[in-house]
């Protein structure tokens, strides 16, 4: 697409809305069609882009950049990151290393912010020069090029940036993970180690955040998204409500709508973390699977009998893994929360008392073992080899995933995938690793736990667990799920480094059988489109999952689209209207509408 210079610099000042820590939202910049060059020098090793995010903790450093929020707002995007602020450690009577250090010695990876100013500051080149000899440290400069001879010293790769302003800080904080390629070389030579023709070339290898006119799509074609969402929230079909579309490897569209609770007073950001409900079964169990199969210890024509033992004398035993993957098993639901007796918990945790289910709320040790898996297993087959979708298949796949892995479910689909993804929001039991506040609320539950379930899962049988299941307990926020499944959609790679092998996520996302439109774990597009489901554009082969709270995720690979909306539809009570409206699918179709003929 051509774009006339009036156009180009239109384009340059369009906001998008992002999380900005301490206030709702602020609005920055996020373009990369800005076409001033961006240098990365001192690559020789390819620190850049960054790989290994699973070992590496990261801390930002602004060394007087008046655009570090921006800069470390596109930073958190890609992993979890500390900011610091020089500024407040500086003093006349300690160097600014010795101040500092303190703080970020178990910091392995430091990314530093220089402008002209700081450059100057012998206490900045101090600091740059004692930090190089015991960790990783990238440098991402911002001013005239001549500045970059006070670098000859330093080892570590240089990101420089001529522009000094939000855009350019948007260029460098991609090209540090990837988002974008670089691709500048020096046009002239500024010093001894800085020669003409200097820089080095890299590729883009994960989420690019941009414009929707950087795909084509006009972004006046989305604004019905945010009649729409306003509707969802002026209905009370849900409180909150996050979109997220990415085209082609782009971020184009993210936004937060409404507040946590319909009292309006906090406000939804796009860093919340939601409640992912079923969800669950595809971005945690599912994906375990597959890397258990990948690593042939999982084999889809075994059997329940083959992988946990103490089934093997039930009329489960014979049930195969592929079976379970396509709801075709005939297990049948088991009500067990439904049975509990008063002595079975306490509003106070103690050891007779362990498990908490949610605050103020404690259960028994051995739920699973002694209550659940008996029942299960005496339990009915029904109308097996056809298609019924029940939570209970994922219980057992949870189980089969521990057997064989070796490890409990959550470890596992965070060392496998999270942490390394940088998807440092995902994963079970959120209240251990995040503040109440960041957790959007469910239910205000009045049969079981009867308390507001904040941070805790909402289904019931999950809770019981611990709030760890292959059906349900997963949180996460928008942008976590949008590397996940760009994983996915780019056939199980990301950020330079491989997760499952290209032909696993072929067959897991494909169609098995004639009895359903599903696929191994994941949910699909139907082939009557009479159904509209998920929506009346979706194209055939799009496969996602939708979860109970008001989350979907749905990736075509016929259009490199991946859409995510999440809400708290549940909130205070559980109301069908996010269904009524056809909240989710409208969006969906507001999406394909506007994409490129």
């Amino acid at each position: 697409m051509k774009l006339s210079a009036t156009k180009l610099l239109l384009l340059l000042l369009i906001f998008v809305t992002t999380e900005n820590a301490g206030y709702g939202q602020t609005k920055i910049h996020v373009s990369t069609t800005a076409t001033t060059p961006v240098y990365l020098l001192n690559n020789q090793a390819k620190t850049i882009p960054l790989k290994g995010l699973a070992t590496k903790k990261i801390a930002s450093i602004n060394m007087g950049s008046a655009y570090a929020l921006v800069f470390d707002s596109l930073l958190s995007k890609y992993a979890s990151i500390k900011s610091f602020e020089s500024s407040l450690y500086k003093t006349d009577s300690l160097h600014l290393d010795n101040l500092m250090g303190d703080h970020l010695k178990f910091y392995t990876t430091l990314i530093i912010q220089l402008t002209a100013q700081s450059l100057n500051d012998p206490e900045v080149i101090q600091f740059i020069t004692e930090n190089q000899k015991r960790k990783e440290l990238i440098i991402a400069g911002f001013g005239e090029l001549s500045l970059l001879k006070k670098l000859d010293f330093f080892t570590g790769p240089v990101i420089w940036n001529t522009a000094v302003n939000a855009i350019g800080t948007e260029q460098s904080a991609q090209l540090i993970f990837g988002g974008i390629a670089a691709k500048g070389t020096l046009k002239q030579t500024v010093s001894a180690k800085y020669k003409v023709g200097a820089g080095y070339a890299t590729e883009k290898t994960r989420l690019r955040y941009s414009t929707p006119e950087s795909v084509g799509i006009r972004s006046a074609d989305l604004d019905s998204i945010d009649m729409i969402a306003a509707e969802a929230i002026r209905e009370k079909a849900t409180p909150s409500a996050v979109v997220l579309v990415i085209k082609d490897g782009n971020v184009i569209f993210n936004k937060a709508y409404g507040s946590h609770t319909y009292d309006g007073t906090t406000p939804t950001k796009l860093t919340d973390i939601y409640d992912l409900a079923s969800v669950t079964k595809v971005s945690a169990t599912t994906m375990s699977a597959m890397k258990l199969y990948d690593q042939k210890k999982i084999a889809l024509d075994k059997t329940i009998g083959d992988y946990i033992p103490n089934a093997r004398q039930s009329n489960k035993s014979d049930i195969k893994i592929r079976e379970l993957l396509t709801h075709q098993s005939g297990v049948t639901a088991v009500s067990f929360y439904l049975n509990l007796k008063p002595e079975d918990h306490s509003a106070d945790s103690s050891k007779a008392y362990p498990v908490k289910v949610a605050d103020g709320y404690y259960f028994k040790p051995g739920y699973f073992q002694e209550m659940f898996w008996p029942a299960f297993l005496r339990a009915p087959l029904k109308n097996r080899g056809e298609y019924l979708y029940t939570d209970m298949n994922m219980y057992v796949m949870k189980e089969i995933v521990e057997w064989q892995s070796g490890t409990p479910i959550d470890n596992y689909v965070q060392n496998q995938f999270y942490k390394p993804l940088g998807m440092y929001t995902a994963g079970f039991l959120p209240r251990n690793r995040f503040e109440k506040e960041q957790i959007i609320p469910t239910e205000e539950e009045g049969n079981f736990r009867k308390s507001l379930l904040h941070g805790y899962v909402h289904d019931p049988g999950a809770s019981l667990m611990g709030g760890i299941s292959g059906h349900a307990g997963l949180f996460a926020s928008a942008n976590d799920l949008g590397i996940l499944y760009q994983m996915m959609l780019n056939k199980g790679t990301y950020g330079g480094e491989r997760y499952l092998k290209s032909e696993t996520v072929s067959l897991f996302t494909s169609k098995q059988s004639a009895t359903s439109r599903r696929a191994l774990g994941f949910d699909m597009s139907n082939p009557d489109t009479t159904k509209a489901y998920p929506s009346k554009l979706t194209t055939p082969g799009t496969y996602g999952h939708t979860g109970f709270t008001g989350i979907c995720v749905w990736v075509d690979p016929k259009n490199n689209l991946i859409y995510v909306f999440l809400s708290n539809r549940v909130h205070p009570k559980i109301t069908e209207k996010l269904y009524q409206l056809n909240i989710r699918s409208r969006i969906q179709d507001v999406i394909y509408r506007a994409l490129p003929k």
